[in-house]
């Protein structure tokens, strides 16, 4: 048996890119860099945190034993849509969830449970998080019931600042947040799908800075022509308010390019350990299911 896990063992090492010798590998915990904020509802339910954790885990193909975890207050996401949407959330509405995973120096991936996020989409956490300067990640968001997502984007933030142990700039966060709140009330307030308009927003987000303006009427100018040769109609009032959020998003460009340099070094300092850690978790799990075939088995 040993000489078949032996040849396992060296197969994962060439399949992983790598040489080293067997006895040099040792267990690291990879889970430092996987982070969960909860909803304060979800987190109080026990049954509810079940469900949650399952998802992340089955989608997400990760272990949250030893994950950081935060819980997310309606306290915390009050601070924020207070300034925002001027909506105060109860301590049993704030149900949504994250999960970010930084064993991996790939560029940013959002995947959002559609079956329980009903407004805020992949495209949309997305955008609002490139204005953060967060350009790097796994981010899964759910619920155990339904909820719109729209206080989940705190959620996301908090797991990257527990993540790297580097917290994000106020700023930036009132930038993302404003723009997921605006995105979501001009969906409500038009035609188009959430995706047509967080597409809208990236093009828009695009020209405004290849022009380098914060300029209100320049953005509108802008919004309008993208949506119009998209066959979207936005009212002049959502233009407006578009065109502020993209300029708040614009003039804090120099921190979310300071916070990606962050974000980069510490995934790009923690990649070749979580690829040991990978390796390490699948040499484990074929010596567990082969003890596990072996105690079983009959002489």
């Amino acid at each position: 048996m040993w000489g078949k896990v032996a040849g396992v063992i060296i197969l994962i090492i060439i399949a992983g890119g790598l040489f080293v010798p067997v006895g040099s590998i040792t267990q690291s915990d990879s889970s430092t860099s996987i982070a969960v904020t909860y909803g304060e509802t979800t987190y109080n339910n026990q049954n509810y945190k079940e469900i949650v954790d399952e998802y992340f885990e089955y989608n997400g193909n990760v272990k949250l034993n030893n994950a950081n975890q935060t819980i997310i207050t309606a306290s915390d996401v009050n601070k924020i849509s207070g300034d925002i949407s001027n909506r105060t959330y109860n301590s049993n509405q704030i149900l949504s969830c994250a999960m970010v995973d930084l064993n991996s120096n790939s560029d940013i991936s959002v995947d959002v449970d559609t079956s329980k996020i009903t407004t805020v989409t992949e495209n949309m956490y997305k955008t609002a998080l490139e204005s953060a300067g967060i350009t790097k990640g796994h981010v899964i968001v759910t619920s155990p019931t339904t909820a719109t997502g729209e206080s989940a984007l705190s959620g996301v933030m908090k797991s990257y600042e527990t993540a790297t142990g580097t917290e994000i700039p106020d700023e930036l966060k009132d930038a993302a947040n404003n723009e997921i709140y605006t995105e979501s009330q001009i969906v409500n307030n038009t035609n188009a799908s959430a995706d047509d308009i967080a597409d809208l927003v990236s093009e828009a987000k695009e020209e405004v800075s290849k022009q380098n303006t914060t300029d209100s009427q320049t953005i509108i100018t802008i919004i309008n022509n993208i949506a119009s040769n998209n066959n979207i109609n936005i009212s002049d009032n959502d233009a407006n308010n578009l065109a502020d959020s993209i300029s708040q998003s614009q003039s804090v460009q120099d921190q979310a390019s300071e916070y990606q340099q962050q974000i980069s070094e510490y995934v790009d300092s923690n990649g070749a350990q979580s690829l040991f850690a990978q390796i390490w978790d699948m040499i484990q799990d074929f010596l567990n299911g082969n003890s596990s075939s072996n105690s079983n088995s009959t002489s």
